[in-house]
């Protein structure tokens, strides 16, 4: 008698989203940022504000522009109708740029990366201040391939960071056919910024202080989890939440 081998096919559903920010979280790209940024806005504006002195974190480009641009009479209606182009032109910078900075992982952020990858209930996304041309670049400098981020939202799409995660959500379901609430999404960032995007869609707040923002700064914001460093993330808060 034949035996036939039958395959059983076994579909695992993801029942957790997490969300990263990428600077200060995932990685530190040391002036790439500034630099690139500086040469665009040179190139397509002829104006960069007070580009030395500005503090990034926490903002998405588009908002960042906007307040180094107001003075000069743009309103973030222009630059929403103007970052199309904007972003190619530093993006293509930032290329010609990489091999004249580095951008090093965050320290225990790249071995929870690759933890999360091989969970077949989880799924890794990114929500990022940085603009989705210029994200992939800083992440391949670091080591990271952008395409382990299933689904991710970034600076160039709202000038107000708390709509960022709604998009990653939306995307997610859309990828996956799964809803996920807000206690299935977990956002992980290195600012208060960070904090307050995790609460415009009820999802865990993961604050790290790896990033440029004081510790105490962060608890005052009170985030759902406070880490020196994602090292312990996976034991405290995965089994947690």
């Amino acid at each position: 008698m034949q035996v036939q081998t039958i395959k059983v096919m076994v579909t695992y559903m993801i029942t957790r989203l997490i969300l990263f920010d990428i600077d200060g979280t995932l990685l530190m790209s040391k002036g790439i940022g500034r630099e690139s940024k500086r040469r665009a806005m040179l190139e397509y504006f002829g104006e960069v504000g007070d580009l030395d002195n500005h503090v990034f974190g926490g903002k998405t480009d588009w908002f960042t522009l906007v307040e180094l641009l107001e003075s000069f009479g743009k309103t973030s209606e222009d630059i929403g109708r103007e970052l199309p182009i904007f972003e190619e032109i530093m993006a293509r910078h930032m290329n010609e740029l990489r091999d004249q900075f580095v951008a090093d992982p965050i320290p225990h952020a790249m071995e929870l990366v690759n933890c999360l990858r091989e969970r077949e209930d989880t799924m890794i996304g990114l929500v990022t201040g940085n603009m989705s041309k210029t994200a992939p670049i800083k992440l391949e400098m670091a080591g990271y391939d952008p395409a382990w981020f299933s689904v991710g939202a970034y600076g160039n799409e709202s000038p107000d960071r708390n709509e960022l995660p709604r998009l990653a959500i939306e995307r997610a379901e859309a990828l996956t056919g799964t809803t996920f609430t807000g206690d299935q999404v977990i956002v992980i960032g290195d600012t208060v910024a960070d904090i307050d995007a995790a609460r415009a869609v009820d999802a865990t707040s993961v604050a790290v202080c790896t990033g440029f923002v004081h510790r105490d700064k962060l608890i005052c914001k009170d985030p759902d989890f406070l880490l020196a460093d994602l090292s312990t993330f996976v034991d405290l808060i995965m089994d947690e939440t």
